[in-house]
Parts: C-alpha cells; sequence; structure tokens
C-alpha cells in the first residue's frame, strides 16, 4: 500500500513538473531567440554599409501592413505624401463604413429571422395549447360519464340484488330450469 502510495506521489510530482514546464517553456524560447536575433541583427547592422531608417510613421493609418521587409518599406515611409495619405484614410473610413452597413444589415436580416421564427413558435405553441385545452375538456367530460356509470351501476346492482332476494324468497334457485321450477 506504501508503495502504491509514494508511486502516486511521483507521478503526480512527474505531471505537475510536466505542466510547469508545458507552460513556461514556450516563453522563455521565444524571449531567448529573440534575443539571439537581437544581438545578430546589432552584429549584422553594424557589419554592412546600410544606415539605420529613422522614420517617424506616427501618422499613418494603424491598420496599414507594411509590404515586405522593415527597411524596405521604411523608405516609402520616408516619403510621406499628405495627399495620398489622404486618399487612404478616405478609402479606410468607406471601407470601415460599408463593413459596418454590411454588419448592420446581416443583423436586422438575423432579428428578421428569429423574429420570424419567435411568432411561428407562438403559432405551434398556441395550437398545442388549443389541442391541450380541447384533450382536457374531453378528459373532464369522459371523467364525468364514467363517474355516472359507476353510480348508475351500483344503482343496478342494488336493484339486482333486490330482486334476487325477491326471487329466492319465492323459491328460486341460481342454475335451476324451468322443469325444477314448480308453478
Amino acid at each position: 500500500m506504501a508503495n502504491h502510495a509514494a508511486a502516486l506521489k511521483v507521478g503526480l510530482a512527474l505531471l505537475g513538473l510536466s505542466m510547469v514546464g508545458y507552460i513556461l517553456v514556450p516563453p522563455l524560447y521565444w524571449h531567448f531567440t529573440e534575443a539571439l536575433a537581437v544581438v545578430s541583427d546589432s552584429s549584422a547592422v553594424s557589419a554592412s554599409s546600410c544606415p539605420l531608417c529613422v522614420c517617424d510613421c506616427s501618422s499613418q493609418p494603424l491598420l496599414t501592413i507594411p509590404k515586405g521587409p522593415s527597411n524596405a518599406s521604411s523608405a516609402d515611409c520616408a516619403k510621406h505624401d499628405p495627399d495620398v495619405n489622404e486618399d487612404t484614410e478616405k478609402n479606410y473610413a468607406e471601407l470601415l463604413t460599408e463593413e459596418l452597413k454590411l454588419r448592420e444589415a446581416e443583423s436586422l436580416e438575423k432579428h428578421k429571422r428569429a423574429d420570424m421564427g419567435l411568432l411561428e413558435a407562438k403559432k405551434v405553441t398556441s395550437s398545442y395549447q388549443k389541442e391541450a385545452d380541447k384533450c382536457n375538456s374531453g378528459m373532464e367530460t369522459c371523467e364525468e360519464a364514467r363517474e355516472k356509470a359507476e353510480l348508475a351501476l351500483a344503482e343496478q346492482r342494488k336493484l339486482t340484488s333486490k330482486w334476487e332476494e325477491r326471487a329466492r324468497q319465492k323459491g328460486w334457485r341460481e342454475g335451476a330450469t324451468k322443469s325444477n321450477v314448480k308453478t
């Protein structure tokens, strides 16, 4: 029993260490590779003849995605043209407006379908409720008829019992035939 408990503890410890490793190793790996990339880039930049590109791209739209390597796009950034930037912002605003309109139309269509589904569900519920009311009414009628039939049967049994008693008093026996009966 002690061996099982020790094995369970060792297994749980290994499982815990595995989970900690699974959670912590990938971020550490990426930080390590980034540090290596920075070290290798700094040595490569100092060895190359390309000067560092200084560019203020804060005036460009946030969601533009540079095409190509970052140094090539920084050359485009340095050639900042206010007319192109204004057209890009207008196009971006138009695209956003169009997307919002499409989403609104889609939302309205979904809302319309939901309303139609709700209306259909209400109709079906109403018809089922009517059928349930009919069924309940029929059950009540049947129950009343059963109660009346039970009362009538009880009365009929009483009456039958009286007639049998009178017949026995007059000499009738159960199972007697006409030949056995005295006239």
